[in-house]
């Protein structure tokens, strides 16, 4: 049997690793026992990009790279590490070369993005009181506030930061598109996904937070990328 690679997820701005967690159950149940959460210091697509290569030349065998948000875009520009198998992009941004988060965002702003606030040090961040209706409105309130409340901001300039030679040109792709996405707009998420030459691309009915609103379905398509052949 060909071997069933390691899955690596790759988080997006305002959210660490631990944004995967209820994915990562779900993944594990389905059977996937080699699973990694690069944790992004989010300073430059560069710097995030060497995070996750390094993240994938420690594995011996394929890796599926899995990115929401941001992370579409830091997948976008380290797959194409040769172990990479396969990249799945989650509410993600799947930029072009000479393309970035922020050029793409500019095509048609979304609802949340009234509701940024930039500080001293130029971090980008979601206003707390405004968090829960900009990022995960289909998760309860609480929850959304402990997001909120730990939410991990971006560098500003990090939007701005371009792809280079983009890995979905040569690798093997899937997106999920979310609906009622308020932080990237669904119509340029149909975009993005309509260029891929993806093997799937589904619709849910969620948030931009999909991954922990719809963790069954979001698993399951991971899970379907991971065992292709």
């Amino acid at each position: 049997m060909p071997q069933t690679p390691t899955i690596i997820l790759v988080h997006g701005f305002w959210g660490g690793a631990a944004h995967w967690s209820k994915v990562i159950v779900e993944l594990k149940r389905l059977g996937h026992a080699s699973l990694k959460a690069v944790e992004l210091p989010l300073t430059s697509l560069a710097d995030d990009a060497e995070r996750t290569r390094k993240m994938i030349a420690q594995e011996s065998g394929p890796v599926l790279l899995v990115g929401h948000s941001y992370g579409g875009a830091v997948i976008t520009e380290a797959g194409n590490h040769p172990n990479v198998a396969g990249l799945v992009y989650i509410a993600a941004f799947a930029p072009d070369a000479g393309e970035s988060p922020g050029g793409i965002t500019q095509k048609n702003p979304p609802l949340g993005a009234a509701n940024l606030a930039p500080d001293s040090d130029g971090y980008l961040w979601v206003k707390q009181d405004k968090f829960h209706e900009s990022f995960c409105q289909d998760l309860t309130a609480d929850e959304g506030l402990v997001m909120g409340v730990t939410q991990k901001a971006p560098l500003a300039s990090t939007f701005g930061d371009e792809i280079t030679n983009p890995a979905w040109k040569s690798k093997h792709s899937w997106y999920q598109i979310s609906s009622d996405d308020h932080m990237i707009h669904p119509a340029n998420q149909a975009w993005m996904s309509g260029r891929l030459g993806a093997k799937k691309v589904i619709t849910l009915k969620a948030s931009h937070a999909s991954l922990a609103s719809k963790p069954v379905e979001v698993a399951a398509l991971i899970d379907e990328a991971a065992r292709y052949q």
